[in-house]
């Protein structure tokens, strides 16, 4: 997990898909996910004759069906669920052209792909094509959210928050000379934190190569291998200078598989005027269903009047955890029978949702548990607040921008303390064919008063639909407290914010952040130290 670029995470419909939709549909009702894999239509069983050759022509396409499954290098064996891959023996070309076919059928913006031959390009490179080229108002890319994952790690850390790394997650806060990469989380019992590393230690040397000043390309790659394309029993030695600062401290990691703890640092905050809840919520994943229960009902046993939630590096994950947490910040009073989210889908997909069948209809708070991680069932604890504090930065992402749009919908106020998020009103049905697990925008998400319009992000200060105005203020993330510290710039922001209504003295975010927590990629710099492009997005399933 080194390569998160300090970015959290969630990886995860129904049918032929992965089910982690749950809550989601008809009312919210839903139900639990499942341990198969996303696959695609089914194609013809292993043995049959394939269809002829289709020759491209511009603007016709067959059905993706006729094209799922077969593969360049089709796969052996069964899947999680013990299952046969259902992979036969097919070309570069049918591959393509199922990412071509579906992508016209599914993609929000399916009218603005520019049509490209599948034999012109390999597939990695085809699916890059396969998205829009506009922007949003601000000039920013519409679509920032186009990426793939290999199928495996896909289920390994949607499932169980499994990967492999050394359980850190890193902020490039400069990937050019003098280079800045600082350590943003470290993850309970993982190689990092036994080496005993922490929040805010700066990299400054990876197997012997100077982090900050390296000149050569060749360098860079050592950095790059060292810290962004770890794998299962790769040992790299790792240089830092502890937060506060010091003599360079050199440790020896070893890439493992590495859980991630969703939810940390669950605790009550004794102030003048009340017990403040506080917790770090990194992921939409299985695990956090468990994780978000324990906590509310920690805090609600505990009394909090007001609640602070970081999410300062939660890039999204499941739609249905979102719902959850909000549903237990706002209780039953506020949200029972409510719309959390409607999807919208492309112009073909006017009543129906073309992956699940449903007939489109609001999503509802879900009121229970729905089995990600805890049996299904199980009425959900709240703490019934009419307001709540959100720390935030550009990795703030996807589910986790639902839940300020959502509890903005029903009247709940959500004070906003950091940088602005990411904007990604979107989601999608991750979808494997062939190995791997392709990420395309598939729709879009409106609240009960059906706005869904912010693709810029949210901000503090700034107008953010008919609830008017986000109130909150501009902070820089802070590298020198650990998170859920009340010294930590952006909780100590969210409490003088909540005692007085105006921000600190110099609250103010660094203009240096950038998505991540921090990462500036300068493309013109080279070489430059750059996570893995699937690091620069978030997810979030319906």
């Amino acid at each position: 997990m080194v390569d998160f670029s300090a970015r959290a995470f969630g990886w995860a419909a129904v049918a032929a898909l992965l089910v982690f939709a749950a809550g989601c549909g008809g009312g919210g009702s839903g139900g639990a996910s499942t341990s198969t894999p996303p696959r695609p239509p089914a194609a013809p069983p292993a043995g049959q004759t394939p269809p002829p050759a289709v020759g491209f022509e511009n603007g016709t396409f067959a059905a993706s069906s006729s094209f799922a499954n077969r593969c360049a290098l089709p796969r052996t064996g069964t899947d999680p669920s013990g299952r046969a891959w259902p992979d036969v023996q097919g070309t570069t070309t049918d591959e393509n052209n199922f990412l071509r076919s579906w992508s016209n059928e599914l993609y929000l913006w399916f009218d603005e792909i520019v049509d490209v031959d599948p034999e012109s390009l390999s597939t990695p490179e085809y699916f890059d094509a396969m998205k829009s080229l506009e922007t949003t108002p601000s000039g920013a890319p519409k679509d920032q959210f186009h990426f793939t994952r290999d199928t495996d790690e896909f289920l390994a850390f949607a499932q169980s928050g499994v990967e492999a790394g050394y359980g850190m997650d890193l902020a490039v806060l400069q990937s050019r000379v003098p280079r800045e990469i600082r350590i943003v989380l470290v993850q309970p019992g993982s190689p990092a934190a036994l080496a005993g590393l922490e929040r805010g230690d700066t990299i400054v040397e990876t197997d012997g190569v100077d982090v900050v000043n390296a000149p050569t390309q060749e360098e860079v790659d050592v950095i790059n291998d060292a810290l962004f394309r770890v794998a299962l029993g790769d040992t790299h030695e790792i240089g830092v200078v502890p937060r506060g600062g010091g003599d360079v401290v050199r440790v020896s990691l070893t890439g493992t598989e590495i859980t991630t703890v969703p939810v940390q640092t669950v605790k009550t905050i004794d102030t003048p005027s009340g017990p403040v809840g506080y917790f770090a919520f990194n992921a939409h994943i299985e695990p956090a269903e468990d994780g978000l229960f324990e906590a509310i009902e920690q805090l609600s046993a505990e009394g909090v009047v007001d609640l602070v939630v970081d999410l300062r590096y939660n890039g999204g994950g499941l739609l249905a955890i979102a719902g959850q947490l909000a549903y237990m910040i706002a209780g039953p009073a506020a949200a029972q029978g409510r719309v959390f989210e409607e999807l919208e889908f492309n112009s073909k997909h006017p009543v129906f949702n073309p992956v699940t069948g449903q007939r489109i209809e609001p999503d509802l708070f879900p009121t229970t548990t729905l089995g990600f991680s805890r049996g299904a069932g199980e009425a959900l604890p709240s703490v019934d607040l009419e307001r709540v504090f959100m720390l935030t930065g550009p990795g703030t992402c996807s589910a986790s921008e639902s839940i300020f749009n959502a509890l903005r919908g029903i009247g709940v106020e959500v004070v906003q303390i950091g940088n602005n998020t990411c904007g990604k009103p979107y989601g999608f049905y991750p979808q494997d064919n062939c190995g791997t697990t392709y990420f395309s925008i598939q729709f879009r998400g409106v609240n009960a008063q059906g706005w869904g319009d912010y693709a810029d992000g949210f901000a503090p200060g700034i107008e953010a639909g008919p609830a008017g105005v986000v109130p909150g203020c501009v902070v820089a993330d802070d590298f020198d407290h650990v998170l859920g510290d009340p010294a930590e710039a952006r909780l100590a922001a969210a409490l003088t914010f909540r005692d007085t209504g105006a921000c600190p003295v110099a609250a103010a975010a660094s203009g240096a952040e950038s998505p991540g927590g921090g990462i500036r990629i300068e493309k013109d710099s080279v070489p430059v130290v750059e996570p893995p492009a699937w690091r620069q997005g978030a997810w979030r399933s319906p």
